[in-house]
């Protein structure tokens, strides 16, 4: 396992924060003076924008730390943590968007469209590039990748990354209401855009708050069968039977794996033939390094992964 900060993507983690906190000095300014909800909205996920990036940033320096006494796996569930906490701060400004746009609906203000469709546009080309230089590194990972098995997405960079996506999305929006209200003065559009970012915002916490919490869980990673896994192990000569065969992950892109099994032979040069061949197996099908496998005499009676 590998203990190191990247140094690439920690710059572009510094430049995307940089240019986040740009768009964000922007769409207040352009929010107050246009008046208008919707940039305001947009505004706030650029707040959180730049704190999600500045945690994210904070947890992969974290998780870069190496193990010590009390922490024998080391930190990489800094990351996790981050990105739950990204998930849940995107649910609570969603909350707070619908809760301004139900007050606009009651009482409507004047909207002056073409501020709020420049600051909306700045917006969006930014978000677009910031995307762009965090998404170069989307699938970082220290597992190898072959051709069956890219590398796992690290869920950190990905939170980080669909808060910006989200937020350029939400540019968008206010683009089309900038667009309308101007056409057609309707200034209800603003509110109604303002709930649709909203949603787009939720859904974007959901995908991030589950995997998180399926991750603090120490459920079977995505992509990852218990039962496809103990077939393959079963597919080696030497092996008689597997049980408490266990698959967590240790971060989004670091998993581990642990097994006892029983072997038809019990010379030790066999075993350690064995467990060569065991190891490869699930790096080369399976892209599995972290592995604790335990040999036994005795066949198991009961234990999940393998015995009924």
């Amino acid at each position: 396992m590998h203990f190191q900060v990247d140094q690439t993507l920690q710059k572009r983690y510094l430049l995307a924060i940089f240019l986040t906190s740009l768009i964000l000095i922007a769409e207040v300014a352009g929010g107050i003076i246009s008046g208008s909800l919707a940039l305001l909205s947009d505004a706030a996920h650029v707040f959180m924008d730049v704190f999600a990036l500045g945690l994210s940033f904070f947890a992969m320096r974290l998780a870069a730390r190496p193990p010590d006494d009390r922490h024998s796996y080391g930190w990489h569930r800094a990351e996790v943590i981050a990105a739950l906490v990204n998930g849940s701060t995107l649910v609570l400004m969603a909350i707070g968007i619908w809760v301004e746009a139900y007050k606009r609906f009651r009482a409507p203000v004047e909207i002056r469209s073409t501020e709020m469709l420049v600051i909306a546009i700045i917006g969006l080309l930014i978000n677009l590039l910031v995307a762009f230089i965090l998404g170069r590194d989307s699938h970082h990972s220290h597992a190898h990748n072959d051709q069956e098995h890219s590398p796992r997405e690290n869920i950190n960079l990905r939170s980080a990354i669909l808060h910006v996506l989200g937020d350029a999305i939400s540019s968008v929006g206010v683009i089309v209401a900038a667009i309308l209200i101007r056409l057609t003065n309707a200034i209800w559009l603003d509110p109604l855009i303002s709930v649709f970012i909203g949603l787009i915002i939720t859904v974007s916490a959901f995908r991030i708050l589950r995997t998180a919490i399926h991750i603090l869980l120490e459920g079977v990673p995505d992509g990852l069968s218990v039962k496809r896994i103990n077939e393959s192990l079963q597919s080696l000569p030497t092996i008689e039977s597997i049980h408490d065969l266990h698959i967590w992950s240790l971060s989004s892109d670091s998993v581990a794996l642990s097994a006892h099994i029983t072997l038809n032979t019990a010379g030790l040069k066999e075993s350690e033939n064995s467990m060569t061949e065991i190891k490869e197996l699930l790096d080369r099908e399976f892209n599995i390094q972290h592995t604790t496998i335990q040999f036994e005499r005795t066949p198991c009676q009961d234990g999940h992964g393998g015995c009924n």
